[in-house]
């Protein structure tokens, strides 16, 4: 949905945020008023002070008009204060509530959603989005509302002071409404490119930043910064489109507000020189002030009303991210106990894909406490197995049961507890090894974590890293090798005492050292408990009570290790004979 010049619906459901905080809404319009009352009555003290003591020679009264002048300039200031500072609070405050919503709403979309979208896009929403977002409350709205009210009450003392002075200011101020609207409509359009371009920039080097091996192993340093030099520079061209009409409105404002004050002067002064009673040198004196507060508002409200125009641009990505009604993933209303482990798929078939199946009428069954290995080419539906089994998806035909209970009957949540999952590619935050294994569980305590590390054979490792328990990892454990992320990973699910335990090819590219220890917490984890093991590696596989061999979402084969390597031509044997011989070799 493209965003309007002034989207009225959208600026209602962004004043929606506000109620919490009327009070403070409300406080900050009264200080808005009262700050336009006070600097209007300035320059009316000042025109007092001209006709009323300075011209006439008169001593007497003048110090007190010049005081109330000053206390006037005083409050003025004081209430300065408190509008924008609570105007700025109110707007952080608000930010803060949407950006929280925005965040646990990411966090309900289903994986799929994240398949298709590009990670810089959702951080700039989450973030620079909504940071602008602020800036309607902090530097547009109120500031209007501040603006508005402060040209009504000048234009108000002004025709109460000489109606003919102010009717030549009257005249020229559609010249400047004109030129206002028609640069509000222009920039518009220029800050939705800005704020495109912004996601487009953020996304790539996102992308870039987080495959940056991959773009040194292939050698694609030069061809991504031409790529990048070409985003940036329409960046930077949306951004230049809007200097361009700043620098075009203000000079002619500028000039506008020049001549006005040119013609005030040239009539009242020949007014005052023929003597003239309805024109006096204080009133000239007040409207060389009143023009100032009357066509200065008018030209900043043009550029808080960008700053408006920018955080609605900001308001209508964010609510349009918000707005993503995905069909909430059923969930059942049973807690999952710690399962006995029996898991069984009956028929299930299932494609990411409408019509292209990646599972087809898929049957297996496992025995509490089992280990099983399923191996196969890339594609064959290995690791889909485990998305359908975590609810990551949900499967179009069949059913998929853990001891004999549809696992769609459990809450996901509980479902999830139960289930631990040790990935190929490790994710760790940038933290300690303590808080990646325990992700912040404030109920495990360091002392369960050494415990558990001794038990399945990683506490030396741990201990021989700068810090121990307390060594950070940086972003994506950067600082520790495939192997030894490997290992954490091994600790982080077993601290979760999982009933199902699932390995996704975790040893597929780690040393032979890091490999030890991994069979070893395999062994250990894998010990009277539930386990599905995808791998390529022999010395995870040969001890699995069953083996399954998939081809395009198909088992074709199923037994053993030894009882699959007895089928003569077999799908298992050929990739013994071709990948599990070579690694003796």
């Amino acid at each position: 949905m493209k965003a309007k010049a002034f989207d009225i619906r959208l600026f209602r459901r962004i004043l929606t945020y506000t109620q919490p905080y009327r009070n403070r809404f409300t406080g900050v319009v009264w200080f808005a008023i009262l700050l336009s009352i006070f600097a209007a009555l300035r320059p009316m003290f000042l025109q007092i002070i001209v006709d009323a003591f300075i011209k006439p020679g008169k001593l007497s009264g003048l110090q007190q008009y010049t005081l109330f002048m000053g206390i006037a300039l005083i409050l003025e200031g004081v209430f300065q204060y408190y509008f924008v500072l609570w105007a700025n609070i109110l707007g952080q405050d608000i930010i803060k509530d949407i950006r929280t919503q925005l965040f646990q709403h990411i966090l309900s979309f289903r994986i799929k959603y994240f398949d298709g979208t590009p990670v810089g896009q959702l951080v700039t929403r989450t973030v620079a989005d909504i940071e602008q977002i602020a800036r309607i409350f902090s530097q547009g709205l109120f500031m209007i509302i501040s603006d508005l009210l402060k040209m009504v009450v000048c234009m108000g003392i002004m025709f109460f002071m000489n109606w003919r002075l102010s009717l030549i200011v009257l005249l020229a101020m559609p010249f400047l409404i004109f030129i206002t609207r028609v640069f509000q409509r222009k920039m518009q359009v220029a800050f939705e490119e800005v704020r495109t371009q912004i996601a487009n920039l953020n996304t790539f080097v996102q992308e870039r930043v987080t495959g940056m091996n991959i773009v040194q192993i292939f050698n694609r340093e030069t061809p991504e910064f031409e790529k990048f030099k070409e985003i940036n520079k329409k960046h930077n061209d949306a951004w230049i489109k809007t200097i361009l009409y700043n620098s075009i409105f203000f000079p002619i404002a500028d000039i506008i507000s020049s001549l006005t004050l040119g013609v005030i002067v040239l009539y009242g002064g020949f007014q005052i020189l023929q003597g003239n009673p309805f024109t006096t040198i204080g009133q000239m004196t007040a409207y060389t002030m009143f023009i100032g507060m009357l066509f200065n508002p008018l030209r900043q409200i043009a550029d808080k009303f960008n700053e408006m125009q920018m955080g609605m641009i900001a308001a209508n990505r964010v609510f349009d991210l918000l707005d993503i009604t995905e069909e909430p993933q059923p969930s059942g209303t049973l807690e999952a106990p710690h399962f006995k482990g029996e898991i069984n798929f009956d028929t299930v078939t299932f494609g990411y894909l409408q019509g292209e199946d990646i599972l087809k009428k898929l049957s297996f069954n496992v025995q509490a406490g089992q280990t099983i290995a399923i191996v196969g080419a890339t594609g064959a539906g290995k690791s889909t197995i485990i998305n359908l089994l975590n609810r990551f998806y949900d499967i179009q035909e069949g059913s998929i049961t853990i001891d004999s209970q549809n696992i769609h009957d459990f809450t996901i949540e509980s479902l999830r507890k139960h289930i631990a999952v040790v990935l190929q590619d490790v994710f760790l935050f940038a933290d300690t090894i303590y808080n990646n294994i325990t992700l912040f569980n404030p109920k495990i305590t360091l002392e369960d974590v050494v415990s558990a590390a001794k038990k399945i054979g990683i506490h030396d490792f741990i201990m021989s890293l700068p810090n121990q328990y307390s060594y950070d990892v940086k972003e994506r454990g950067a600082t520790l090798s495939a192997g030894q992320r490997q290992l954490i990973a091994f600790l982080r699910a077993y601290m979760s005492n999982p009933s199902i335990l699932i390995l996704d090819e975790a040893t597929a590219s780690v040393d032979s050292y890091s490999e030890e220890l991994i069979q070893k917490a395999t062994d250990a984890l894998t010990e009277n408990r539930t386990s599905i093991i995808i791998a390529h590696r022999l010395a995870t596989i040969v001890k699995a009570n069953c083996i399954l061999v998939m081809d395009k979402g198909e088992i074709v084969e199923r037994g053993t290790h030894q009882a699959l390597l007895n089928i003569e031509k077999g799908y298992y044997k050929k990739l013994y004979e071709t990948q599990f011989l070579n690694e003796k070799q």
